[in-house]
């Protein structure tokens, strides 16, 4: 009876769901990878005032966690980008279709490692796709490729991020996109 016991104990957690992943000390991670879907400039000329960077990212509902923070490094390019980040803002759905509106709690960027924070409260659940969307003061006076790499972290004490992967933009001088 006991044996019985232990296998339907063992039957039980291996067809339960985990709905979150908690290592020793608070830390948490997510139980799968959320998935960075897409970043795109609604402006790609040089120099171009008005435009806005969005970051589309993918949470299946198998992921575990909730999306609490997200960072967005500038890894590559010319030059640093500089932002306003009143202006930050987040919503579920993409940029062509676009849900509700998502509260940023906090956006800021650290000059030091080209690197901008987001908080967002309450967090995104499981089952979401959600995009975050930067403005820029100003697209880069430089043209090329410009590379910012995407974490994200779950809910938790002491959460861990997970590198989705670069997001990439590409800025063009007149004469670069109209030959």
């Amino acid at each position: 009876m006991k044996k019985l016991l232990e296998i339907t104990s063992i039957l039980l957690i291996c067809a339960s769901p985990i709905l979150a992943v908690e290592l020793g000390n608070g830390i948490t991670i997510f139980n799968k990878s959320p998935r960075l879907i897409d970043m795109v400039t609604t402006l790609s000329s040089i120099r171009a005032w008005g435009a806005n960077y969005y970051v589309t990212i993918e949470l299946p509902k198998n992921v575990g966690e909730s999306l609490q923070k997200l960072t967005i490094k500038q890894s590559q390019g010319a030059e640093i980008i500089s932002y306003d980040l009143t202006e930050t803002l987040a919503f579920e759905g993409t940029p062509l279709n676009r849900g509700n509106s998502l509260t940023v709690a906090k956006a800021k960027q650290n000059l030091d490692t080209n690197e901008i924070t987001i908080i967002l409260d309450p967090p995104v659940p499981p089952g979401n796709t959600i995009t975050v969307g930067l403005k820029p003061k100003i697209n880069p006076e430089i043209g090329g490729v410009y590379l910012f790499g995407i974490t994200a972290y779950p809910t938790g004490e002491k959460p861990q991020g997970l590198y989705l992967g670069p997001g990439r933009l590409r800025f063009y001088q007149h004469s670069d996109r109209f030959p």
